[in-house]
């Protein structure tokens, strides 16, 4: 392999890094005609760092039909987004078979969004008992989205952990629905303190809603941001707009924007007034 085809991966896994996927695009496309082996991945990464769905479905379409079934998930993904919601189930469906248990949340999503509530809880529940970390957490929300609270507490009381941090996130939410305040708030502090993926939004969101503390919320949505939890960037942003700083929030929102956030992209075109459903 060259070096110029190295220093082009290099090129691109660092603009990655750094946040720069629509600049990383074009030298990983480079990169991959130079034959790189790591490029294809890459640039799938790129493709959805920055939203560029149709790229992105196009490009893992192309992957999974060579035979390529390791980014079927992330076909899947990127095919939700566009709204093809029956190619999304098929890709998915192919990655759970391929072997990718962390795809089963994203089909639950998509089940659960198809109003098949059934077999989402059937999907994450399969994925919790073989293993995958963020099934159980998934699952437990679920519950709480359809207003469950017993299954929702079985839920997160059967497969809490320390070895899966966000398990332990999914127990204080239960704990806060059931309004245990003081215990919800230990156990936030520490599913942070494990690395849960998102402990400080949901930490945040808890001190806000459960006892109107703005200041420790703006500190849990703030580490968040620090931490790159998914969403956060919206979740700061939505919390500067509803205490009266909107202008601050705009960098936030375009953050989450840059990666392919569509709340930030839509509470953006409402700061400034425009309808995204206006053709």
């Amino acid at each position: 392999m060259s070096e110029t085809a190295q220093s082009l991966s290099a090129q691109g896994r660092a603009l990655l890094d750094a946040g720069r996927s629509a600049d990383a695009v074009e030298v990983l496309r480079q990169a991959v005609a130079s034959g790189e082996e790591p490029a294809p991945d890459l640039l799938a990464r790129a493709y959805l760092d920055n939203g560029s769905w149709v790229a992105a479905a196009d490009w893992l379409g192309a992957l999974v039909e060579s035979g390529r079934v390791e980014f079927a998930g992330r076909l899947g993904v990127a095919l939700a987004e566009l709204g093809d919601a029956a190619g999304a189930e098929d890709a998915f469906r192919a990655a759970v078979e391929y072997g990718e248990l962390a795809a089963a949340n994203d089909l639950a999503i998509l089940l659960r969004d198809q109003n098949r509530f059934g077999e989402a809880v059937q999907m994450l529940t399969r994925a919790a008992e073989q293993g995958d970390r963020q099934a159980p957490d998934n699952l437990t929300a679920l519950h709480l989205e359809a207003g469950d609270l017993p299954a929702a507490i079985e839920v997160a009381e059967r497969w809490v952990s320390d070895d899966r941090p966000d398990t332990v996130v999914a127990l204080a939410d239960v704990r806060a629905a059931a309004r245990r305040d003081d215990e919800a708030d230990e156990l936030y502090r520490r599913a942070a303190h494990l690395g849960a993926l998102r402990a400080h939004t949901a930490y945040g969101t808890f001190l806000l809603t459960s006892g109107g503390d703005v200041d420790g919320a703006e500190r849990e949505f703030r580490a968040a941001v620090w931490h790159n939890e998914s969403g956060s960037s919206y979740a700061l942003a939505q919390f500067l707009i509803d205490t009266g700083r909107p202008d601050e929030a705009r960098s936030h929102l375009q953050v989450g924007i840059d990666h392919g956030d569509r709340n930030a992209l839509q509470a953006l075109a409402e700061l400034d007034g425009e309808d995204l459903t206006d053709d």
